[in-house]
Order: C-alpha cells, then structure tokens, then sequence
C-alpha cells in the first residue's frame, strides 16, 4: 500500500506540472462571459480564457488528422472551425484568390491609419498555413485588420512552426462569438493543444478581440466610424457608459449634428452613432454638418 501510494503521489506532481505548463500557472480562469469587446487595447489584442487551458475532452486528442468547418447560420454567419492539424493538412501551393466571398458585415471601408488603409480583411478561422483552405465560405469572416495581423496571427504562426519543427498534431479550434444577432463578431476564440506531448509544445486557450485602434464598428452591421478613444480605454464601450460626445452621426443620411441639435432627436434608433471623431475626420468619411445646428 505503501508503495503504491508513493507511485499515486508522483503520479499526481507529474499531472499537476503539466498543468501548470498547459495554462501558465499563475494566470486566473477568465470565463468567455467575463469578457466584453469594451475590454480591446492597442497594446492587448487578446485576452486568456480559463488560464490559457483549451476545453477539449480527453477522448478528443487522436493522432487521426480532420477539419470540419460549421454550415453557415441563418445570418449567413460562421461557426466553429475545427481541426486536428498535421504536416498532411498543410499546403504545398500558396494561397489562391478569395476576393469573391463576401462573408456576413462585410463592408469595403478604408482608414488611412489602418496596415493597409482597408478596416475589414476576409480572416480565416483556420488560416491558410495550417489547413490549406481557400475560398471556403466557412472559414472566412469578416475581421479587421488588427484581428488579423495582431489577433491570431501570432497564434496561427506559433500552431505552423511548431507542425513544421516536430510533425506532431494539434487540436484546433475557432469559434466566432456573436452578441444576438449582430453579423459581425466582436472577438474569435482560439484553442489549441499539441496531441504527442500532451501540451507541452503547443497550448493556448484566448480571445482575439475583433477591434481597430481609432474605429469605432456597428457590430450588428459591420458599419463602422473614426473614434480615436476605441482601443485607449476612453471609449464608451471601454468605460460602460457614454460620455458626453462631440458629434451625433445619422449614418443613412451621412450627416452630423450637435448632441443637443433637434434633428439629432429624430434620428432613428438604428442610424444613431456618437462619436468623439474630429469634425475634419467626419468631413474626410463623407459626412456632411447639419445646416440647422451648424456643427
């Protein structure tokens, strides 16, 4: 008895460093629904979720390689991307042409601040380097270009190295997370995990917010406005309330208004934006000012 309880011991230390080099140690479980879009910073394009530990069951680690991408919703929306990946899985030929898929909110918008002056990329869930995908309608959405290089790119990048330098397999999953029915998603959870060596290689668990620096976005649309605090924690998503703002956007007829202009307090829920925008950097987006306030 004796001796197998010593063996139960180190059985257990064994399994408790792994843990620990699975989900950092010392990093807090974070729930999905603890994190909010109003969370985004420049200098913290992703949080971890549930410390860093990815949420697949024990029987789903298989050495077995496939990928299976969610039927588009009702929306037009993705859902889940999912994958073991392997050196079969990666592709031999670069990327072909994906312009033709127009993934749910898309808009073609530019921002002369943007990597690229255009807001919205066509973002893979599985990137191109790890399974080899196209144009596959089921993997793309629309993200920004921050989601894209600053988001999940260094994730897919660490996911690549790793299949290259070793051959192993590694569990992968991306779920785009909507807020009701808004087109747009306001972040993408990545979960990996590295079969051969039970996560010592590759393990991550974290949520790319779905943000840019300087632009505010109408989630449920994809419509998107310059806000210089969006991404410096003064905007009024960061804060939880809306500070008093310079400017009153009616995003259908593309005019601007003072907060207490009259004709403000008819725009419709559905066109009504605030923003904090210069009035330079409204009138260089193709807004004009209201001829009765006059701002």
């Amino acid at each position: 008895m004796r001796v197998k309880g010593t063996w139960l011991a180190l059985l257990l230390v064994l399994w408790s460093l792994l843990l620990a080099g699975c989900t950092g140690g010392t990093q807090p479980a974070v729930d999905l629904g603890q994190v909010e879009i109003g969370q985004f910073r420049t200098e913290q394009p992703w949080v971890e979720l549930n410390g860093n530990q990815p949420d697949f069951a024990q029987e789903e680690y298989t050495t077995e390689a496939f990928e299976t991408y969610a039927p588009l919703d009702a929306l037009g929306r993705c859902g889940t991307a999912y994958a073991n990946l392997c050196p079969a899985l990666m592709p031999t030929q670069p990327r072909g042409e994906i312009g033709q898929v127009k993934p749910a909110g898309w808009h073609t918008v530019k921002y002369d601040w943007v990597d690229g002056k255009y807001l919205y990329n066509r973002c893979h869930l599985i990137g191109y380097q790890l399974a080899g995908e196209n144009a596959n309608e089921r993997n793309l959405i629309t993200g920004t270009r921050f989601l894209n290089t600053q988001g999940m790119l260094p994730f897919e990048n660490q996911v690549a190295d790793y299949i290259e330098e070793t051959g192993n397999h590694v569990l992968y999953r991306v779920t785009p997370v909507y807020d009701g029915a808004d087109l747009l998603a306001w972040g993408v959870q990545m979960e990996a995990y590295s079969v051969e060596d039970q996560g010592a290689g590759v393990c991550f668990n974290v949520l790319c917010f779905n943000a840019e620096p300087g632009v505010a976005i109408d989630y449920a649309t994809g419509a998107s406005w310059a806000d210089e605090g969006v991404g410096k924690g003064t905007s009024p998503a960061a804060e939880g309330e809306a500070p008093e703002m310079p400017y009153v956007l009616n995003t259908s007829s593309m005019k601007f208004h003072l907060p207490d202009c009259a004709g403000a307090a008819r725009i419709a829920p559905q066109n009504r934006r605030e923003t904090t925008a210069s009035r330079q950097a409204l009138l260089d987006q193709g807004y004009t000012p209201c001829g009765s306030c006059g701002p």
